[in-house]
């Protein structure tokens, strides 16, 4: 990734960090009918599924700001402890405590099943990308572990693009029904992303990373 494009991404993603965390600073009132909430009072009263939305809401700018540190060169190379210790932040916040907690979400998800077909999708991917990720590095093996990064890192932004894509048909007035258009959004918000990780880990990103190290 070239300097420009690496300070605008990284500007980007601390931007919608920003956000992420004034949508969720009204949940710390810990009220049924706060915001998204609004959606769940069916289901509001189910203690597994309600410990983890607040699980899942809060750890979610943690995982976000720690996995953007693993994609520096200059991190990398000059401030080795740094990549590792928030490398090691990103896998056990993601595998033990927000991963978990969104695939039990995904179970409840609106829009019936074709969205908790995809949320459930989502977080096994999420899991499973993030699992092998910490496998490898254990193996030494790191550009598999850097392939298996980008792809994990790629479905954690699946949080940033689902409120992107939102934003852009509200902008744009692009009207659908209000289930067909969350199925939609369940489906992009990680697709395309992916879809992008797999053109980098083609271009050479990892290997560029890894470079001189």
């Amino acid at each position: 990734m070239k300097k420009t494009a690496w300070i605008f991404f990284v500007i980007g993603i601390l931007y919608a960090s920003y956000l992420l965390l004034l949508l969720s600073l009204p949940y710390l009132e810990m009220r049924r009918g706060v915001d998204f909430l609004k959606t769940k009072q069916l289901i509001y009263h189910i203690k597994h599924w309600r410990y983890s939305f607040y699980i899942h809401v809060f750890s979610s700018i943690l995982i976000i700001t720690s996995g953007l540190f693993q994609f520096s060169k200059t991190i990398l190379n000059k401030y080795a402890r740094i990549h590792r210790i928030s490398g090691a932040v990103y896998l056990l916040a993601t595998l033990l405590i927000s991963g978990p907690a969104a695939l039990v979400m995904s179970f409840y998800a609106n829009g019936g099943y074709p969205a908790q077909a995809s949320f459930v999708i989502l977080s096994v991917l999420w899991l499973g990308s993030t699992f092998l990720a910490y496998y490898f590095v254990r193996k030494k093996n790191y550009e598999a572990h850097g392939k298996w990064m980008v792809r994990s890192y790629a479905l954690t932004l699946s949080a940033v693009s689902l409120r992107l894509y939102s934003y852009l048909f509200n902008v744009f007035h692009l009207t659908m029904n209000p289930v067909d258009l969350y199925i939609l959004l369940s489906w992009m918000s990680w697709l395309p992303n992916l879809f992008i990780a797999e053109i980098l880990i083609k271009r050479g990103l990892v290997k560029r990373l890894l470079a001189n190290h």
